[in-house]
């Protein structure tokens, strides 16, 4: 597995220190609020675009940071698992139509991404400019995404049409190699244990408008960070690590005037979702937490005359993100996801749809079901697209169970038939 590609002059310019991405576009706010493209009057169309634009987009991010104190020394397999997860810390938000700092702008002349997902109440600080062609990537062959990212295109989930672009840079360290038959984790081995070790990447992946729908598309990104240090006096490697990850949706918004005030639609399409899960702190006393990817689909049914709409999610669940600790989690990979919920429209206060979920739950491959006490869930959107062909949006899901830490955060999209 590929951890990254090292091209220290044009990656990872807010992390080192840039002032983040710049708007190619104009700053004109669209009528159907600001979830989505900016509108500078040009013939920028979203599928084959002609002018630089800038995308507010819409939906959650998240961060967990974490120590991890390692007896194994440099080169080693790792066959012991006795290690925790040590100064934890947690953060989560997702963001409204009309309240959001997630942007992608994007220059067709260059074929140059400019992304920012930083949020302070999610402690996101993810900023990228994607300009080598090289930062493309994909999975297959000696070069992949790096570890966490989830392959869209698997068997498993079988989106088509997702694009993979990376960045970073990394010092002294080097991938461990995990116990033959486990997962691929992210912790690293120095190569030089007198000094210290750092590595900082981001993936930035959506599904390439056009592929199955034409005015909003759905995106994701991960930071994976990591700083590793050795101890002598008593053979431990501490790695600090912070994983962010995020999803999204930005299109074409559609301008308030243009929305049906009558009929009925259903809106099909993926939903693609970012989770921490760990229900075991009060029962064995394992607080490692892990985040795993969630995609699959979505159905919205709105009814246009009485301004409501109905969610329903219907997904798989990916490999945890481990990193060399306990590595026990109760949502296992293939596990399935559901959740339903519903709300309201109002296109003048909110730019779009809000509302809150009923009920989620998990199905195990082995049967087993794990139902959610939610204490506090959203599901914000807005309509894309001419006479709102498309919508898209964003959900969070808050666990409510005393001495657990469950979070969902995610992205909706879809189309009329």
């Amino acid at each position: 597995m590929r951890l990254l590609i090292l091209l220290a002059s044009t990656t990872m310019l807010a992390a080192c220190g840039g002032a983040g991405p710049q708007s190619a576009g104009s700053s004109a706010t669209p009528t159907g609020g600001t979830g989505g493209g900016t509108d500078n009057g040009t013939a920028h169309t979203f599928v084959d675009p002609t002018e630089a634009k800038t995308y507010t987009a819409v939906g959650s991010s998240h961060s967990y940071q974490s120590s991890v104190e390692d007896p194994g020394s440099a080169g080693q397999q790792r066959t012991v698992r006795q290690t925790r997860q040590n100064s934890q810390l947690y953060q989560g938000d997702a963001t409204t139509v009309r309240n959001s700092n997630l942007t992608i702008a994007y220059d067709p002349r260059d074929a140059i991404f400019n992304v920012s997902f930083t949020n302070g109440l999610a402690g996101t600080s993810g900023a990228s400019r994607f300009q080598d062609p090289l930062h493309r990537t994909d999975f297959g062959g000696a070069i992949e995404p790096q570890v966490g990212t989830p392959d869209l295109g698997s068997t498993m989930w079988n989106i088509q049409g997702v694009q993979y672009l990376e960045s970073g840079s990394s010092n002294n360290v080097t991938q461990a190699r995990p116990v033959v038959g486990a997962p691929a984790e992210f912790l690293f081995d120095l190569i030089d244990q007198t000094q210290a070790g750092s590595y900082d990447a981001t993936t930035f992946f959506y599904q390439l408008p056009g592929t199955d729908t034409q005015y909003v598309t759905f995106a994701g990104y991960l930071r994976n960070t990591a700083s590793v240090s050795y101890d002598g006096d008593t053979g431990l490697t501490t790695q600090t690590s912070t994983l962010e990850r995020g999803a999204f949706a930005y299109g074409e918004v559609t301008a308030n005037d243009d929305v049906p005030t009558s009929g009925t639609g259903t809106f099909d399409g993926t939903m693609l979702a970012t989770m921490v899960f760990n229900d075991q702190p009060d029962i064995t006393g394992n607080s490692d937490t892990y985040m795993q990817w969630i995609a699959g689909n979505a159905s919205t049914s709105v009814d246009f005359g009485a301004n409501t709409f109905s969610l329903s999610l219907d997904g798989l669940v990916g490999a945890p993100t481990f990193d060399g600790t306990s590595g026990q989690h109760s949502v296992l990979e293939g596990a399935g996801f559901f959740a339903n919920g519903g709300g309201d429209i109002n296109l003048v206060s909110a730019g779009g749809f809000f509302g809150q979920f009923n009920e989620a739950w998990f199905i195990n491959p082995d049967s087993s079901r794990l139902d959610l006490v939610i204490a506090g869930s959203s599901i914000n959107g807005a309509f894309y697209g001419p006479d709102a062909a498309e919508l898209g949006g964003g959900y969070r899901i808050v666990g409510g169970t005393p001495d657990e830490r469950i979070d969902i955060l995610g992205t909706f999209v879809g189309k009329q038939p």
